[in-house]
């Protein structure tokens, strides 16, 4: 639950600041997209499609890191650009994931659509190491027991002799149920990089936020759209709040234990849920049906390997 915490809070700062570069004016001031709401990022790797959001990129200009007329269009940009300002971190990871969603979006005659599908195709592909660390935590929860045992036994020894032999009576437990401890950091270590690439590559598309999918304009934030009259952004709010909710409840239930850690489990929840709630009125529609669309999928994968194990 913790190792979810850590992660979930590096995906929305990532999403709101990361390696995100916004546009800013003459007084040092974020631009803000007045229609959208959203602060334009500095770093693009495509110019804007929108006539007058390439007239208000032009205007800063000078606040870039680069000159507009070096930026390709955005259904032209290439997966490799040997000339490209953003360095080995874009090269290797956000520039080949923005260039599937613009190739698919121009498949499907959608960016939002391309968004979310890649967004599920990332979880497919992820699925094996996915699987193995839910099995390791169900194995995790059957040594509660036996690990409480083990606590008991050596509570109030601190001896170098009891120590060792406590290090490895456990190490026994973990071999006798196949369990690496290690092994939930490598798939952090694994999974992180490549969704961070996936959010940073939605933020720094022009073209994705001038979309649409459905009532939803890709770039509005929730916070501008419901101002703005159009309520079935409400309906996406609730969508984020009950998979969000529903995921951490599916980890919570991975857990052991003991009363005093469901009671703090239970207290981070709805404080997790809530906190995601408050950040979602601020994120742009695409990226909120990202985290929808990926986190439905994971309350889905949960329940069917719950059933089959």
């Amino acid at each position: 639950m913790k190792k979810k915490i850590v992660v979930l809070f590096a995906i929305v700062l990532l999403t709101l600041t990361g390696c995100t570069k916004y546009l800013s004016d003459d007084n040092n001031k974020r631009v803000v997209n007045e229609k959208t709401g959203q602060n334009l990022t500095a770093n693009i790797l495509c110019l804007p499609e929108d006539n007058k959001l390439l007239e208000e990129y032009k205007k800063y200009e000078k606040n870039l890191p680069i000159k507009i007329e070096e930026l390709p269009k955005c259904t032209e940009m290439k997966i490799y650009e040997k000339k490209s300002y953003n360095g080995l971190w874009v090269g290797l990871f956000v520039r080949p994931l923005a260039w599937c969603i613009i190739k698919l979006g121009k498949v499907f005659g959608n960016y939002g659509l391309s968004v979310m599908i890649i967004g599920l195709i990332i979880r497919i592909i992820m699925l094996p190491i996915s699987a193995k660390t839910a099995k390791q935590q169900e194995n995790m929860k059957k040594i509660q027991p036996e690990m409480s045992r083990i606590e008991k036994k050596y509570e109030n020894k601190t001896d170098q002799e009891s120590m060792m032999k406590k290090s490895q009576e456990t190490l026994a437990l973990y071999q006798k149920y196949n369990i690496n401890p290690m092994s939930s950091c490598l798939v952090s270590f694994i999974q992180l990089p490549l969704f961070f690439a996936f959010l940073e590559a939605i933020n720094r598309v022009p073209a994705i936020f001038e979309n649409y999918f459905w009532k939803f304009q890709l770039g509005t934030t929730p916070l501008i759209g419901i101002k703005d009259g159009n309520y079935y952004y409400v309906i996406l709010i609730i969508l984020i709040l009950v998979f969000t909710a529903l995921s951490f409840k599916q980890s919570m239930a991975s857990m052991s234990s003991s009363s005093e850690q469901v009671k703090q489990t239970k207290y981070m929840l709805i404080f997790m849920t809530v906190f995601i709630g408050i950040a979602s009125f601020q994120l742009p529609s695409a990226i909120a049906l990202y985290w929808v669309v990926t986190n439905a999928f994971n309350v889905i994968q949960m329940n069917l390997m719950k059933k089959r194990g």
